[in-house]
């Protein structure tokens, strides 16, 4: 019995060994070496060690508070949008009665597998000065001279907000929703037999039962915000005046566009998984269950 349970026990690590040993080369490696290029500094691949001399210099580094401030707008203001839009809708889109949910589900859920560049480039076009919400408002007398959108420091953030709200808030929509088709009816029926109307229901029943999935969404949105990228890059290149730089963003710009300047670069890395971290804690601590 102890010889097949050897035999049975080598053949499960046989099974697991290839994608640990994958693991540990492709993610864990590149972490731990990233946490020791933190700790040098240089130009191009020439580094000598620095000791805490790039953490130091964060505190100093007038870009990367600014590009930190930009981040925490982003998440402070279109994640709870994102998140609440994302329940309405799924809540809509449960009725029962409602008819074509098939196709509302899709167009909702579709710019979440939108081609990124083509979808910056739609807002690109649409907020142009000479573009299409331009026009429109022109034509409607509520502006009186088109507005450069993208150059001017509050509406380019703006842009990139309702960017990032457009695209995401579909994908957030699909998690509630299928949450909300695994309450049971009838707790819906017993509340309405006691009284209690369909907003109560919602703000006291959904919710609540919600919980472990609105924990989950609020992470998953909050660690994505903080390494947003691409739309940034592609839509506004983080001007004008680098007022919708993000964090990601100036590590590109430290890494490939400034002087190389790797560790210091590695360093900022750090800065997002550090706040990530943080935040993940604060959120699963108000949010968690007591035990």
């Amino acid at each position: 019995m102890e010889r097949k349970w050897n035999k049975s026990s080598l053949m499960g690590w046989q099974f697991i060994a290839i994608p640990s040993a994958l693991i540990l080369l492709f993610s864990f490696y590149p972490m731990f070496q990233s946490l020791l290029l933190s700790f040098q500094s240089g130009k191009g691949t020439v580094y000598h060690y620095v000791g805490i001399d790039n953490y130091v210099r964060l505190f100093s580094d007038p870009m990367f508070k600014q590009a930190v401030l930009n981040t925490l707008l982003y998440l402070v203001v279109q994640v709870p949008i994102m998140l609440m839009l994302g329940m309405v809708i799924a809540h809509l889109l449960n009725n029962p009665q409602l008819r074509f949910k098939g196709f509302y589900r899709t167009a909702i859920f579709l710019p979440c597998v939108t081609s990124l560049v083509s979808y910056a480039v739609l807002f690109k076009s649409i907020f142009a000065v000479d573009g299409i919400l331009n026009k429109m408002l022109l034509s409607v007398h509520m502006i009186q001279e088109p507005v450069a959108w993208l150059m001017d420091p509050v509406w380019a953030r703006v842009v990139i907000i309702v960017a990032i709200t457009w695209r995401w808030t579909g994908y957030n929509m699909i998690f509630y929703l299928s949450a909300m088709q695994n309450i049971d009816p009838s707790i819906y029926e017993a509340a309405s037999i006691d009284g209690a109307s369909k907003p109560r229901q919602f703000f006291s029943i959904t919710i609540p039962m919600l919980k472990p999935i609105l924990l989950f969404t609020a992470i998953i949105s909050t660690n994505g915000t903080l390494q947003l990228f691409d739309e940034v890059v592609n839509i506004t290149n983080g001007g004008p005046g680098n007022s919708t730089m993000t964090i990601s963003q100036y590590i590109y710009n430290l890494s490939f566009v400034y002087t190389p300047n790797f560790g210091y670069a590695a360093t900022v890395s750090y800065a997002i998984v550090f706040m990530v971290a943080v935040l993940a804690l604060i959120q699963l601590k108000v949010g968690g269950e007591k035990r």
